[in-house]
């Protein structure tokens, strides 16, 4: 019986190694990404506003885009849904997510940062054509949002610059990842804090 056993290891480390031997380092099948393409998808904004464009906004220039672009899913002020809701705040700021599972995850309660808001907004809306919004109209809905949700003025401008001054109640809550990327890692080395929105 034991001559069996070890025969019938011997085959299949054998056939493993014919297999192994076999398979090729690449399939055939798509190219490289070129730099361009890379480009247009490397356009995540960290909290620190690395990464956020040219341009401006206000929330009255955003309110005609929210109605047209965002409220048949959001509602006409970002509070009716049918989807997630996006403006409201809990009172006093207060953080109860972790006693109370059912507060609202909203960007007035609980996303910890402004440039968040362009970040997501930008690449991930609308739903059916992520990546459309022109940046221009990317800074005047977040704008619009900030000053629904009364962390700006209803008159204020956000820009590269005064986007990431804006301070967000959750802030505090929430700490920035500091990790480094491995060398030769693709991405952008030493960005801290790089990450989706908190759902």
């Amino acid at each position: 019986m034991r001559p069996r056993i070890w025969i019938a290891v011997v085959a299949a480390l054998g056939l493993a190694a014919l297999a192994a031997a076999q398979t090729p380092t690449t399939f055939g099948i798509g190219r490289p990404a070129t730099p361009s393409e890379i480009a247009a998808w490397d356009i995540d904004v960290g909290p620190d506003g690395v990464g956020l464009p040219p341009g401006r906004g206000t929330a009255g220039d955003g309110a005609p885009i929210f109605a047209a672009k965002c409220a048949g899913c959001h509602g006409k002020t970002g509070k009716e849904g049918p989807n997630d809701v996006l403006v409201g705040r809990i009172p006093n700021d207060e953080f109860t997510f972790a006693r109370d599972p059912k507060a609202p995850k909203t960007i007035g309660s609980y996303w910890p940062y402004a440039t968040t808001v362009f970040d997501y907004i930008r690449r991930a809306m609308p739903p059916d054509k992520p990546g459309s919004l022109k940046d221009e109209e990317v800074y005047n809905l977040t704008a619009f949002l900030l000053a629904q949700n009364e962390l700006i003025a209803q008159d204020a401008v956000i820009d590269a610059t005064s986007l990431p001054k804006v301070k967000m109640p959750a802030r505090d809550h929430f700490k920035p990842d500091t990790r480094k990327e491995p060398s030769g890692a693709s991405g952008r080395a030493g960005r801290p804090g790089k990450s989706d929105p908190p759902r």
